[in-house]
């Protein structure tokens, strides 16, 4: 598998979501797959089939974050030297060219991208079409609303 980029953030975010899983959630399930096991006959238990199926769900989520955390190129943006330049983990202030309304995003990892709180992946459209570019340039995006063409106004390496 290839390296997976992540931000410092990102890294930290699914470190602290392992960490719970671990050390709150996974003891917590097998309680209560102890304490249904005690009620009995388990094939008619749904206290014990339903705390089995929490138990699959979080034990796939260890080790889907074990995988990706051990596959992570972690970037620190504020390590790498600040330029006009867009890459990821940079926030990119943009000013739409059809009606002047200003957008600021960060382009972070697929795990980290919440487009209502201004983070986009690096693999969506709009990132990808703003990677590389530079402060000053017309950047023009496929949407499903169609073409929407954008100035880039800032890169902020934060």
């Amino acid at each position: 598998m290839s390296k997976v980029p992540l931000t410092l953030k990102g890294a930290e975010m699914l470190r602290a979501e392992l960490k719970k899983l671990k050390s709150e959630d996974r003891p917590r399930v097998i309680r209560a797959i102890a304490e249904a096991r005690a009620h009995g006959d388990l094939k008619e238990n749904a206290e014990y089939h339903a705390a089995k199926e929490q138990q699959g769900f979080i034990e796939g989520r260890i080790k889907d974050i074990d995988g990706k955390l051990s596959h992570a190129q972690i970037i620190d943006v504020t390590e790498l030297p600040a330029s006009d330049r867009v890459v990821f983990g940079t926030t990119v202030n943009l000013v739409d060219e059809d009606n002047g309304e200003k957008k600021v995003y960060r382009i972070v990892g697929e795990d980290e991208a919440d487009i209502r709180a201004g983070l986009l992946s690096y693999t969506s459209p709009i990132a990808r079409a703003l990677i590389g570019k530079e402060v000053g340039d017309i950047v023009e995006v496929r949407t499903p609303g169609g073409d929407r063409c954008y100035e880039i106004a800032q890169v902020q390496y934060v």
